[in-house]
């Protein structure tokens, strides 16, 4: 059927609703996941939800645009369907929703925003339960995903006085590119979980506001649906997870570059998903207890994983220092490694002709008590100074880091140390899921705003000026010291839970 370009009836596909035959409809194209159903990384239950109708609406937030084609054989693509036929699908708006309907109705205005941690208070009660979850999860006892933010407590500033700082400067390069502010937009995917326009807000606003957009490869908007809204002239990069094959990758890579992508960040601390177990605990709640009982020992599927696993099963946790002379043929961006964490494998990735690495522990998702990037920096400028001479920040090999950024001064504290610039990530998803496009370009000039008083109040003209000798980081490496607490953050911290029992229902 699938070759024979006639249009199928949705009275045809609804026909298709059970388990032993089951069609789905998604961007308007018919789909037999018949077979997949015991696969799907999310569990069937939820398929089993839209067999014979159309699933667009389930399917749009938490997959990328590709997934469905990428994973089914080419025989399981049925063709199109003709769009007056299908019904729609009934939503029910359950009272948990219309609560939540009501707290976004309820939000303060954004005049009222004044800084990043405002968003993520704000995003944690509007946004729904399961895109909470996934947004905010980290790894195990999320111990690193504090100890990100917690890190920059540590270090303490050594303001000089009595500078001219009429005019203040904060603009810079990154990796040759201009950029209005020492940050960059990092990699975040499925955008649509927060807001129905996903990345593109974050495109739309890096042009705004002069920086550069890194394009993740688990966006939920099609790559090239990111490039094209990038007005002339904007810088885009782009995160790279690994295919296994590698024919695939080559084949992204390269189209990347000839839509005019700026640099590519190869993605190396993934080899396998960290468990983020408030996401998790949305996977279990969301599917009927006989399917995720771990009694059937026939069921060979991991489904505890929530969102992150039904999105990278693809990844490649073969990739070797031995592939990197591989990328370096198959374009001519320039390569930096996003995921370094020890002095160690920043040296080989120098000796190795890269343009530079990002430390990072992947904010906090992946290895627990991983280190955060911010303390990384601090040996790696100086191992590196040492052992082949180098000076931070430095244009040949330069250092990003990411991780736990809430406050301009934070990045400022990075630039000090030696960073090129530095990742915001999750405070942007926070910014457009409660405010939409207009929250992320509220965040952008906050940050705007604390980067002109923090240059001022640090007696820096330039960035050139914010130096080493600026900042205290004695107590960075001591991971128990006394330290004010910070408030903001530590009220929009969801604690971990337990497992809990299910609902009893009373006999009586």
């Amino acid at each position: 059927m699938a070759g024979s370009g006639k249009l199928i009836s949705g009275k045809e596909v609804a026909q298709h609703n059970s388990r032993e035959s089951c069609w789905i409809i998604v961007h308007g194209k018919v789909y037999d996941v018949t077979d997949f159903l015991d696969d799907h990384p999310g569990g069937s239950r939820i398929i089993l939800k839209y067999a014979g109708k159309d699933a667009t609406a389930e399917y749009d937030p938490i997959h990328p645009p590709d997934a469905i084609k990428t994973h089914l054989p080419p025989e399981k693509h049925l063709g199109d369907v003709d769009p007056g036929t299908v019904l729609k699908v009934e939503v029910e708006v359950t009272d948990q929703e219309k609560e939540r309907l009501e707290r976004i109705a309820n939000r303060p205005p954004l005049s009222e925003i004044l800084n990043l941690h405002d968003f993520e208070a704000i995003a944690r009660v509007v946004m729904p339960e399961k895109a909470w979850a996934y947004y905010s999860s980290a790894a195990d006892d999320e111990i690193t995903n504090r100890e990100n933010h917690a890190a920059y407590h540590r270090l303490w500033w050594r303001p000089r006085i009595l500078r001219d700082v009429t005019n203040v400067e904060w603009s810079t390069t990154i990796l040759g590119h201009p950029s209005k502010m020492p940050l960059y937009i990092t990699a975040t995917a499925l955008g649509k979980l927060g807001h129905p326009d996903g990345e593109l807000n974050l495109t739309k606003a890096a042009a705004k506001h002069g920086v550069i957009q890194m394009i993740p490869t688990l966006a939920s908007c099609a790559f090239d649906e990111l490039v094209d809204a990038a007005q002339p002239g904007q810088v885009q990069f782009l995160q790279l997870y690994v295919n296994k094959d590698r024919s695939i990758t080559k084949k992204f890579v390269q189209h990347a570059e000839k839509r005019g992508i700026k640099a590519l960040f190869i993605t190396v601390d993934a080899p396998q998903l960290g468990r983020r177990e408030k996401d998790m605990r949305q996977k279990f709640e969301a599917e009927d207890p006989a399917e995720v009982t771990g009694n059937n020992q026939e069921d060979k599927v991991d489904r505890s994983q929530g969102a992150a696993r039904a999105i990278s099963s693809f990844i490649d946790p073969g990739l070797d220092w031995k592939d990197i002379p591989w990328f370096q043929s198959i374009t001519k961006m320039p390569l930096i490694l996003k995921g370094v964490q020890c002095w160690e494998d920043t040296l080989q990735a120098y000796d190795m002709g890269l343009a530079g690495v990002v430390l990072s522990n992947h904010g906090g998702r992946q290895l627990d008590f991983s280190r955060s990037g911010i303390e990384i920096l601090v040996e790696v400028v100086r191992e590196l100074g040492a052992r082949r001479g180098l000076k931070f920040p430095n244009d040949k090999f330069q250092l990003f880091v990411d991780g736990g950024v809430r406050r301009a001064n934070d990045v400022l504290k990075a630039i000090a140390l030696g960073a090129t610039a530095v990742g915001v990530g999750r405070p942007f998803l926070y910014a457009f899921s409660s405010y939409g496009p207009e929250g992320v370009d509220h965040a952008l000039q906050i940050l705007h705003d604390e980067f002109e008083m923090n240059m001022r109040l640090l007696g820096a003209r330039t960035l050139k000026e914010v130096v080493p000798e600026m900042v205290d980081a004695s107590s960075l490496q001591s991971h128990i010291v006394a330290v004010p607490g910070d408030r903001l953050y530590d009220s929009n911290y969801e604690s971990m839970q337990h497992a809990r029992l299910r609902e009893v229902k009373s006999k009586m």
